[in-house]
């Protein structure tokens, strides 16, 4: 398919000549993503730190940047806030993206972003990183600007937005084009009117993606340099169905970079809660035709002996739980463990991660539903918070006793 898409285009070219060159030539194309990974992000830290000289204070700066930013992670997380050390987290932080800073001689005051790995952080913190995400979108950002509309033709302010913005922490799985090669052909305005689903099932097949977002803004400017509005609008599949839109306004051309930043971040909420919702099925004309020459392979039909084994094999039905529990000291670790160990349906309960004086990490092999394990622990007087295999338990605080007086 995409070799013969590639011949097609080759054949437009040799026919259109110079016009179809001077089309898809030219230096005013191709923006990257800044961040495809999956790292957790902490954004809008403020930090006002002083040294001895200027790079000792934003050397500081930074270090207190990761400090807070891990405390508000960890709670955001379920994890208390507990503070780790700086080499810990110099093991954590993956980058820091800077928001707005002044340097001065021993002065450093800043707004910082702080990016942590997910892999470790979350292994550190005891929480599951693997997240439910939608099937990989397409997305087409379209902007109007004095009336021209644009998708990845040319460099625009909308597409370096798209390209700024961190999608690790969203649910929905995008595919941004770099607007290099044979994007300009395939990413134009006039595509995202056609509903045609043969050559959209064309397009989507070269990207991996299963079905298309369009989120779009129109850019009206008050005056040269004045105050800027944004009407942004989600769309979603071929036939470029609104989801929602909104509005924005920044006082002069100066923030436009901000405006779109916000817009991009609000169009992605839009987009997790239509997935939520169940907005963002793909649409079955977008998948694969299936061969009409193919055989169809048969399936062998497993016996009953075979559902009898599985039935009374141990290992399939066992459910493995992590549990978060406080160890202000060694015999808390053996109390809790053997506590757990009495529930009904638990086979095994070992602490992996120990930290006396704060929050340890407990793995457990359950035979049954978490649903009611977690009710098991609270029957036993356990708070319990977190859902799923990630429970977080915890002592209620004991009510000092008052006296006649109160």
């Amino acid at each position: 398919m995409r070799r013969a898409l590639l011949v097609s285009l080759a054949a437009v070219a040799f026919v259109a000549g110079s016009a179809t060159l001077a089309q898809i030539e030219g230096s005013g194309r191709g923006v990257a993503p800044v961040d495809s990974g999956g790292a957790f992000e902490v954004s809008g830290v403020a930090v006002d730190f002083a040294g001895k000289t200027a790079d000792a204070a934003r050397y500081g700066g930074w270090r207190l940047a990761q400090r807070k930013a891990w405390v508000q992670l960890s709670r955001r997380l379920g994890g208390g806030g507990t503070l780790v050390s700086d080499g810990t987290l110099d093991q954590l932080v993956s980058g820091i993206v800077v928001e707005n800073e002044q340097i001065g001689t021993t002065r450093y005051v800043a707004r910082l972003g702080v990016l942590f790995d997910r892999n470790r952080a979350g292994a550190l913190l005891g929480v599951a990183t693997d997240t439910d995400r939608s099937p990989p979108m397409l997305v087409m950002p379209v902007q109007w600007s004095a009336g021209v509309g644009q998708v990845v033709e040319r460099r625009s302010d909308w597409q370096l937005a798209w390209a700024r913005f961190r999608t690790g922490n969203s649910s929905v799985d995008y595919i941004r084009p770099t607007g290099a090669g044979i994007d300009p052909l395939l990413l134009t305005i006039g595509q995202t009117n056609r509903p045609g689903r043969g050559w959209w099932r064309t397009i989507i097949d070269q990207y991996g993606a299963a079905d298309i977002l369009i989120p779009s803004v129109r850019l009206y400017r008050q005056w040269p340099g004045g105050p800027v509005i944004g009407q942004f609008e989600a769309r979603h599949g071929p036939d470029n169905r609104l989801l929602g839109r909104f509005s924005l306004r920044v006082g002069s051309a100066q923030g436009l970079a901000q405006l779109l930043d916000a817009g991009v971040a609000r169009l992605d909420g839009l987009y997790q809660q239509a997935l939520r919702q169940g907005l963002l099925s793909p649409d079955i004309a977008l998948s694969p035709q299936p061969d009409p020459t193919a055989t169809p392979t048969p399936v062998a039909l497993e016996g009953i002996d075979g559902i009898i084994a599985d039935l009374n094999d141990p290992a399939a039905n066992t459910t493995t739980v992590t549990v978060q529990y406080d160890t202000p000291g060694a015999s808390s670790v053996a109390n809790t463990e053997a506590l757990i160990r009495t529930l009904p349906g638990v086979r095994s309960a070992a602490t992996t991660s120990l930290a006396l004086g704060g929050v340890s990490l407990m793995r457990i092999e359950l035979a049954g539903d978490p649903a009611g394990f977690a009710a098991d622990l609270q029957s036993r007087g356990y708070q319990v918070a977190g859902s799923g295999t990630t429970l977080r338990i915890s002592r209620p605080a004991a009510v000092p006793a008052t006296g006649p007086d109160g």
